[in-house]
């Protein structure tokens, strides 16, 4: 994606990641909404050409989309789609590359909450060879003849039991609805997102009063440090939390004030 497209895909990355931080949302069923919503608009050229016209007002575009979904996605989806049409899209077809990468990452968020997503990754990246390897696998896999269900049933037939349950959901959808892509590239898309999700890190920080941008960003630093990567920061305040900071890492709770964790941070580091 260039220019607008580019900007609006981060700024969708960024809402989604703050969505599905809450382990309230239902990874799956986001996934699954936002797998229609893709098949919708990727069926639809003259809707998903006014949601994306830069002529209209973003507001307009987003209650169109109310009233094309309501009724039909929850209110976590329909909220990720109405942000996205609030963006200036370079092209219509990045719209719908966008609302797609949001589904395969929702399933991706649930393979990581069920702690298998870095066998997700894995399972990818073999699949792909085990594809590039067979010309006849590859064919049956991609021939326009087939049926939807029969390429889902082949599919569930060589990982059913033998994969994770996020990689045969990831790989049907693939071969399903290949939008264009060839299976390879489709496979190697799907394996660089959910490497880049295991790469992500999640820090809970819950302060007494909000956090100036100078002590998010040393606290930010010094996670990074501790932890080998970058750490994204979920704010909290809580003012029981008087004077100090709690940080949760996964299972990890880091407790005490912030200019001792900062400092004990950088005494660790130093050795």
């Amino acid at each position: 994606m260039n220019g607008a497209s580019r900007e609006a895909l981060a700024a969708a990355r960024e809402r989604f990641d703050a969505l599905t931080d809450n382990t309230a949302v239902e990874a799956t069923k986001l996934a699954d909404e936002l797998a229609a919503v893709t098949a919708l608009l990727d069926r639809e050229v003259s809707l998903r050409r006014v949601l994306t016209d830069p002529a209209q007002p973003g507001e307009a575009k987003a209650e169109l989309a109310a009233r094309v979904l309501g009724g039909q996605v929850g209110g976590e989806t329909l909220d990720l789609i109405s942000g996205l049409v609030r963006s200036r899209w370079s092209g219509s077809r990045d719209l719908v590359d966008a609302s797609e990468e949001l589904a395969n990452a929702a399933d991706l968020v649930a393979a990581e909450r069920a702690g298998t997503l870095d066998d997700v990754e894995d399972e990818l990246f073999r699949f792909g060879r085990i594809v590039s390897s067979s010309s006849e696998l590859r064919g049956a896999l991609t021939d326009r003849r087939a049926s939807v269900s029969a390429k889902a049933g082949l599919v569930g037939e060589l990982l059913g039991g033998r994969a994770a349950r996020v990689t045969e959901r990831l790989v049907i959808r693939l071969v399903t609805h290949p939008r264009g892509r060839s299976l390879e590239a489709g496979l190697d898309e799907l394996s660089k997102l959910a490497a880049a999700r295991r790469d992500r890190t999640v820090a809970v920080v819950t302060s007494a009063v909000p956090l100036s941008d100078r002590q998010k960003q040393r606290l930010g630093e010094a996670l990074a440090k501790l932890y080998g990567r970058n750490v994204h920061l979920n704010l909290d305040v809580d003012p029981e939390v008087v004077g100090g900071i709690a940080v949760r890492i996964g299972d990890e709770v880091i407790n005490g004030t912030i200019a001792d964790r900062l400092d004990e941070a950088t005494r660790r580091m130093a050795g």
